[in-house]
């Protein structure tokens, strides 16, 4: 399966959806339009390893909330991310059995090493 979980209007992700040169097998799903699933949210973090890898400490809530002078603990991320698609990092690239999370050079080289060896 091939998946990217991004926002439709962060120019970000509209960039990295360009610089990947996603094809139409690639399911995309903008994330504001038709929120994340349980399920879906669970599968990223079985691949990830967890809820707060994929959690994203820059969005403007996370300090408007003050959830940086608290702990949180899995189920605070999951249930954060789950409540508000802000919190999810975004994108988010499922290719087969492999996760590719965030905006980082590194990240989306590897994406791309990934899809172009499929």
């Amino acid at each position: 399966m091939k998946k990217i979980y991004h926002l439709g209007n962060c120019t970000t992700c509209q960039r990295i959806i360009k610089e990947l040169n996603l094809d139409s097998e690639i399911v995309q799903q903008d994330i504001k339009l038709d929120k994340i699933t349980s399920e879906q949210l669970e599968e990223m973090a079985k691949l990830s390893g967890s809820y707060e890898s994929l959690f994203s400490r820059r969005a403007m809530k996370y300090k408007e909330l003050g959830l940086k002078d608290q702990n949180l603990t899995e189920d605070d991320y999951k249930n954060y991310i789950l409540s508000e698609y802000t919190f999810l990092k975004r994108p988010v690239l499922l290719i087969n059995d492999k996760i590719f999370i965030g905006n980082s050079k590194k990240t989306v080289e590897n994406a791309k090493t990934e899809l172009e060896s499929n």
